[in-house]
């Protein structure tokens, strides 16, 4: 398998870490959308959210307990955002579960 998070969260491919666990990875995102949009992902490699069951259910779990903690440590207590796409048409462009968490200003994202 040729997966880009795969090899980060492997450590063979270099990414500007901000936490690590034996579980997950977050690493800031090489196109911010905002002063913080850090990726944080499961190191075992799940497609995308379409595929998540209760084999590995519990690494969402872990990643929300980590993307709250990143979100204190950068002082986003305005708020935040954390966006999950699936699948092409839901416009996932990596083929490997990943959070995006947005903060740091006042976000434009409306959804109804």
């Amino acid at each position: 398998m040729d997966c880009i998070f795969c090899k980060i969260g492997k450590g063979e491919a270099p990414c500007t870490k901000v936490y690590e666990d034996d579980l997950v990875i977050a690493f800031e995102d090489l196109d911010p959308v905002a002063p913080t949009h850090v990726l944080i992902i499961p190191k075992q490699h799940i497609d995308s959210a379409a595929d998540v069951d209760s084999s590995n259910s519990h690494l969402i779990s872990r990643i929300f307990e980590v993307a709250s903690s990143i979100a204190k440590e950068e002082g986003l207590d305005k708020g935040f955002s954390i966006v999950t796409n699936a699948k092409e048409h839901g416009g996932q462009t990596v083929s490997h579960l990943h959070f995006h968490l947005i903060g740091g200003k006042k976000l434009d994202i409306q959804i109804r």
